[in-house]
């Protein structure tokens, strides 16, 4: 293990770090020490390897004791920080009882090395240790976790940075690593086994009589019965924003509780590099600091074009890097709403330990809407979700709009009879304007939907330009995917060979998830990639919900309209009844999974195998 010696800090130091957290909780909490500001610890450059303990301990979570699996002692785990260009080795000692491992998200490593129990490596057994040696061949903010069971859930995880060779394209004088990430003191396996009996088990956030009345007051009774009848046929509610809340959850911010107050010093005019990691298991949040403008300058470790928000959305196991300039010698709460506005995690930026800010609202939690049911076609102005027909007409109370059959799916040849009177989205490729041709059903055949699923988006549309269910007109300047462009062009443009179409699936009341209607243990064999190619990956969200989908080993060049600046990501955020496109380089040799990294969606199934194989070996597994 690194010394605080080898890290450049001593332990006053380290105490001062842990005081200006602003709660003051004493060692016994084992705050970890990247909760301090990280820019005085030197990267590892010793031959020495980092040695890395995985245990089972009690720790304060909040003021209440949680049985947690630590890192070196600490949730989250220790700062791992190198420099590009040179090889990390860790020696990784699973002091539990059970299997464990880890994988390193977001970094190019060998197939054995990434981490991945029967994909490319077998484990770590306990009482084993395991050695990971792999060269860095990148730069930006990473983060690291189990990939055994629901290890992640319960505090298995850790940041990661590397430093560039070259020196950055911004400007900053402080940082400090903002992971967040979300605490259950339920058994990680009885919160899965509530929602496999009960789907909205933690939705405590139900539509109720009084809003009926209000809804029928402002859209008549007619249009608001239908609109209830048409939710309750596709087995969710419009406040099914996420399968697990603050009903159960204690949202975290560098491991702390809202009350505890992680802190981050500064001094006025300093400019202060954020870096924001969501390390939860099944939460997304929207991250803002009421009066700081955030530049973000890098998405998933990748430098990208500067752009001013007041606002992002970080699904889980995405990255943000962002700049902010306290003008005044004051604080601002750093504000991160989970997406169903259930809870929060916060912390502070102040000119001097102790101080605290205000405490936003949370505000009203977001509805689900006709889009998200996969019919982005009819949302079309003037329409109050779904009380108006496409038409123009209105049918009995209690019907499904024309074209709707929840049981089996949308029927297209309605909906698209309908649809002839509506404008677009032309979803062909990357530029993914608007345009004037009346749209045209997705055509799902059996390669794509089996029995584990419920609903079929018929017009599932481009979304990227969207913040999200929430986040729209809320009066503050919300980051989009559209917003991200590379700060350089990937030298790799040559158009894609083909195309991989993969459908995001499930059934939301029996609580299965998988891709193409098939759970993982019942898929005949790998996605096969060839080494060399470069492809396009479609991605289809028929749920209701969105996922945040990572493949392993490559990157994901987002087709968001930027040309050839268009972003690298590791993980891609798929809004409901979205469709979107990205292109890949198969030039990574092996087998790499590929997955929905909402914790419980993969366990129960949202898993797949990508196998990169020479062209010579064509034939091996399937194309997906």
């Amino acid at each position: 293990m690194i010394s605080m010696k080898e890290r450049g800090i001593s332990r006053r130091g380290l105490l001062k770090q842990v005081g200006a957290t602003g709660s003051l909780l004493g060692l016994h909490s084992l705050v970890p020490a990247f909760a301090g500001e990280v820019l005085g610890l030197k990267p590892y450059v010793g031959v020495d390897p980092i040695d890395l303990d995985i245990t089972r301990q009690p720790l304060d979570i909040g003021g209440l004791m949680g049985d947690t699996i630590t890192i070196n002692g600490s949730i989250p785990g220790p700062l791992l920080r190198f420099k590009e260009g040179q090889d990390a080795v860790m020696r990784v000692t699973n002091r539990l009882d059970v299997d464990t491992s880890i994988h390193w998200h977001g970094l190019l490593v060998p197939p054995e090395m990434d981490g991945v129990p029967g994909v490319s490596f077998a484990g770590i057994r306990p009482g084993e240790t395991f050695r990971y040696a792999f060269p860095l061949k990148q730069s930006g903010t990473y983060w690291y976790h189990s990939h055994s069971g629901l290890q992640e859930q319960q505090g298995h995880y850790g940041p990661l940075i590397i430093d560039p060779i070259e020196p950055e394209p911004f400007r900053y004088d402080r940082e400090y690593v903002v992971m967040l990430s979300d605490w259950t003191f339920e058994k990680p396996m009885a919160v899965l086994k509530n929602l496999m009996k009960q789907s909205d088990y933690y939705n405590y956030q139900r539509r109720t009589v009084p809003e009926l009345f209000n809804d029928a007051e402002k859209n008549g009774w007619s249009a608001t019965i239908r609109e209830r009848m048409i939710w309750a046929r596709s087995r969710m509610a419009p406040t099914d924003i996420a399968d697990v809340s603050a009903a159960t959850y204690t949202y975290l911010m560098n491991g702390m509780a809202p009350q505890s107050n992680w802190t981050g010093l500064f001094r006025r005019g300093e400019r202060i590099r954020l870096r924001f990691i969501n390390g939860a298991a099944m939460s997304y949040f929207d991250v803002r600091i009421p009066g700081l403008k955030m530049t973000v300058v890098q998405a998933d470790g990748q430098n990208v074009q500067p752009v001013a928000v007041d606002e992002f959305r970080i699904g889980v196991a995405e990255t943000y890097d962002v700049i902010v300039e306290p003008r005044d010698e004051a604080a601002y709460t750093i504000f991160a709403a989970s997406m169903g506005r259930s809870g929060y995690a916060r912390g502070t930026l102040a000119s001097s330990a102790g101080l605290e800010a205000p405490i936003p609202s949370l505000g009203a939690p977001p509805l689900r809407t006709m889009k998200d049911m996969g019919m982005g076609a009819m949302n079309m102005p003037g329409m109050s979700n779904t009380a108006d027909m496409p038409d123009g007409k209105e049918s009995a109370p209690g019907n499904a709009m024309p074209g709707m059959d929840m049981k089996g799916g949308m029927k297209l040849d309605a909906m698209a009879s309908d649809a002839k009177t509506m404008a677009a989205m032309d979803m062909n490729n990357e530029n993914a304007m608007r345009s004037s041709t009346p749209p045209t059903p997705v055509k799902h055949g059996p390669d794509h939907h089996g029995r584990g699923n419920t609903m079929v988006a018929a017009f599932p549309s481009n979304r990227l330009d969207e913040p999200g269910d929430g986040l729209e007109n809320n009066g503050r300047r919300v980051l989009v995917y559209t917003d991200l462009r590379s700060l350089a062009p990937y030298p790799d443009q040559r158009p894609p060979e083909r195309e991989v179409e993969l459908h995001l699936t499930g059934v939301m009341d029996r609580y299965m998830w998988s891709f193409d209607g098939k759970k993982f243990s019942e898929v005949d064999g790998p996605i096969q990639f060839e080494y060399g190619e470069r492809l396009r990956l479609v991605l289809v969200n028929d749920t209701m919900m969105e996922h945040p989908i990572h493949l392993h080993g490559m990157w994901m060049e987002l087709e968001n309209g930027a040309g050839e600046f268009r972003p690298r990501k590791h993980t891609l955020n798929i809004k409901p009844g979205e469709r979107l496109t990205a292109l890949i380089n198969a030039d990574a040799r092996g087998n790499w999974a590929f997955h929905c990294h909402l914790l419980y969606h993969m366990d129960m199934g949202m898993f797949r195998v990508v196998t990169v194989v020479d062209r010579a070996d064509k034939g091996v597994g399937n194309h997906g």
